[in-house]
């Protein structure tokens, strides 16, 4: 069974048989209702109970509740519990617990309005002969109304994500001696399983689908052959119709369209409607109204669970940073469940603070999944599960091993014989190579996998190297260092002139120190008159590589040719008269000059982006695309080159500043490992965020006119250049 080590369980003993009842009779299908006594929607625990508060008719409801008794009592006993005052929702007995056997499992439930009921269903279970079950007290279960057992008992269908936690699933796979199969819920109309799944006999299945996540539904269509599952519509599902109470060939429910009566009609069912409506103002429907006390034992030796855990550490400013809201908001929407172990809150603004979490998941795929993605965020893996990395062998050229481990922009260390090697050349969508002779770890890309090469699959061994002492706020660009443009976020326009003076500073700096500052700019901004600003940079030495389009080198050709980018005018705007052929005769000039060095060189190109990159030896590499004219001859058209040039232009950058051109930019974001301090510039703040939000402190977008902004920052760096006046 999955899940690590299992906490500590508490086993009340009973009395057998002391209510004197009969329980011999195996044949005898047994239920347990509340009558509805105290019965009302005295709280909202649920969408169902919203605008119904005290609304249902008590009257009503009791006649409702006796029809449903009379109906059931056709085909079995039932069994009464006395309701208790202030318990409204008792009278739905299907969340006592769940009975199994001769062993119950008692609720946790989730919400405190209920937790009074656990202790009246404790003991009437306890008197009637069962061996009593109890989970751990801040572990929520809500019993058979998120566990239903297959009608031929093979298995426990159990759901999780409203009212039950996946933790609790290892417990009755082991207590009841039963496989598990977790469901998670989605919709929360359905917050409990049996609103929207029930198993019928004949290994038929009626369910609503789209109540469940995709990994659930595919659990299901495994197990279920399509011609014996029975999906229900919206309409039927808000109806409750899957909250059925199912004997034999009997489905007693609500209410059932007629569409849906003839499909169980045709599978051999007998619906037998019976309007429940003012129960359905609190949520509850047939099923929800009745435990079923004779559900047969499983099969010896068959207890089994996928459901797996793992310890993880996150370390940092936690609260402040909104990063263990993260990791645990992550863990939910990708189908696990958390739990908090231990906390330690940093006293002082400045102190770190640390947590130890247990993630679980219904398997081991969406477990290493989880992982992988907290492992992003700077998690490792508990001291006590740290396990060396999971090598496989690549079998064909090019192709990973299924479960191969996508690497991220931050540095990462890969565990191998008990030492941690830092991965080399590190960058997004790569796989992890490693040499285990001579113990180096290397990013590749799947297209340079060979034969034989060991790739680092799953995610143990695995860590991303962080620095816990930086305080990095979601949405800021404040973090606590000198210079606030760090700060992962997006600016608004009353922001930018205090963008540009910081973004100026750090370029000055790096070009001081002989660093690297790569450009990657979009035809944008040729059209909005940066061209010029952008030469200035070239030469006076703020740019050393250029990465672009086949577009961007058009435009800015075209304006040092002929004064125009897609033939308008730049200063008057106006369009010129056959200036759509402007850009192929740029084209067509440097062709003829044999490509833009050759253009410098003879004369013909004597001002512009390209022009200073020439004079100024800046290397520029230009990737192609299937919009292209021409192409320029520069323009590589093989993408695979392209890559491999952008990578190697790339190489040693220091900060990268990107000219509203979102697909070149975020091929280089994925090239560049963190650490590398990028610049988002674009009016579209759809772009910007795109572009900017990397998880990573050293990135922010400024959200204005391209143009502008170069004008800015040209500006500035003059003013930074100027020497200082003694």
């Amino acid at each position: 069974m999955g899940g690590g080590q299992m906490e500590r369980w508490h086993l009340t003993g009973c009395a057998r048989a002391a209510s004197g009842t009969n329980w011999s009779m195996a044949s005898t299908v047994r239920l347990l209702m509340c009558p509805p006594d105290q019965y009302d929607v005295d709280y909202v625990i649920n969408p169902w109970m919203e605008g119904n508060i005290h609304k249902p008719s008590r009257q009503t409801a009791a006649s409702q509740w006796q029809a449903l008794n009379e109906l059931l009592r056709r085909d079995a006993q039932v069994e009464s519990i006395p309701p208790h005052p202030g318990l409204p929702d008792m009278v739905f007995t299907a969340n006592a617990g769940l009975a199994i056997g001769r062993k119950f499992v008692v609720s946790r439930f989730l919400h405190k309005q209920r937790q009074g009921e656990e202790e009246h269903f404790k003991t009437w279970f306890s008197k009637h002969g069962f061996e009593v079950f109890e989970l751990p007290s801040d572990l929520p279960f809500e019993g058979a109304g998120d566990a239903l057992l297959d009608r031929a008992g093979k298995y426990l269908w159990a759901g999780y994500g409203f009212r039950s936690e996946l933790d609790s699933h290892p417990y009755l796979a082991r207590w009841l001696d039963v496989e598990v199969i977790s469901l998670r819920l989605i919709d929360p109309r359905f917050y409990h399983l049996d609103t929207c799944f029930c198993p019928l006999e004949g290994g038929w299945l009626l369910y609503y689908p789209q109540a469940f996540d995709a990994y659930s539904n595919r659990l299901i269509e495994q197990r279920i052959p399509a011609e014996k599952r029975i999906d229900v519509s919206e309409a039927d599902a808000v109806r409750f119709a899957c909250n059925a109470v199912n004997i034999g060939k009997h489905l007693v429910l609500n209410q059932a369209s007629p569409e849906l009566r003839g499909r169980l009609e045709a599978a051999g069912f007998e619906v037998r409607e019976t309007p429940l409506n003012e129960f359905l103002k609190s949520g509850g429907g047939a099923k929800c109204l009745t435990l079923r006390l004779t559900e047969p034992e499983a099969p010896r030796g068959k207890s089994a669970t996928t459901v797996e855990s793992r310890e993880l550490k996150l370390e940092g400013h936690l609260l402040d940073s909104g990063l263990l809201e993260r990791a645990l908001e992550l863990t939910v929407q990708s189908g696990g469940s958390f739990q908090v172990l231990h906390f330690r809150l940093g006293k002082q603004r400045q102190s770190t603070s640390s947590a130890e979490i247990k993630v679980s998941a219904p398997s081991k795929e969406v477990l290493d999944k989880i992982v992988g993605q907290m492992i992003e965020l700077g998690a490792v893996v508990g001291a006590r599960e740290e396990n060396d990395a999971d090598l496989k062998s690549v079998t064909q050229a090019g192709v990973a091993p299924e479960d191969f481990l996508a690497t991220t922009i931050y540095p990462t260390e890969i565990r191998v014989r008990g030492e941690w090697l830092p991965v080399r050349d590190q960058r997004m969508d790569g796989v992890v190579v490693v040499d285990e002779q001579a113990k180096i770890a290397r990013c590749t890309l799947l297209r340079d996998l060979q034969i034989g090469d060991r790739v680092v699959t799953g995610s143990h061994g695995v860590r991303s190297v962080r620095q816990p002492e930086v305080r990095e706020v979601r949405g800021s660009s404040t973090p606590d260092h000198e210079f606030a443009f760090m700060g992962a976020g997006v600016s608004s326009e009353r922001r930018v002139e205090l963008l540009v003076n910081q973004i100026s500073w750090e370029m000055h700096q790096i070009r001081g120190r002989g660093g690297k500052i790569v450009v990657v700019p979009g035809p944008v901004v040729i059209h909005t008159g940066g061209g010029e600003h952008l030469a200035w940079l070239v030469r006076n030495g703020y740019v050393q590589a250029l990465l672009g389009g086949n577009a961007i080198g058009v435009h800015d050709i075209e304006q040092a040719l002929v004064g125009t980018s897609l033939g308008v005018d730049l200063k008057l705007g106006n369009s010129v008269e056959g200036g759509h052929r402007h850009h192929l005769k740029a084209i067509n000039t440097i062709r003829g000059c044999g490509g833009i060095p050759k253009a410098v060189e003879q004369g013909i190109l004597a001002s512009g982006i390209f022009f200073e990159c020439v004079r100024q030896n800046v290397p520029f590499a230009l990737a192609g695309s299937i919009r292209d004219d021409g192409p320029l001859p520069e323009t590589q058209m093989d993408l695979i080159k392209a890559q491999q040039e952008y990578a190697r232009l790339l190489k040693g950058a220091d900060l990268i500043l990107m000219l509203s051109s979102m697909l070149h930019s975020i091929g280089v974001g994925n090239m560049t490992p963190a650490g590398v301090r990028l610049v988002c510039v674009d009016i579209n703040p759809a772009v910007v965020t795109k572009l900017s939000d990397r998880g990573s402190i050293e990135s922010v977008g400024v959200v204005t006119d391209v143009g502008l902004f170069l004008n800015l920052l040209t500006q500035r760096l003059s003013k930074l250049d100027q020497p200082i006046q003694t």
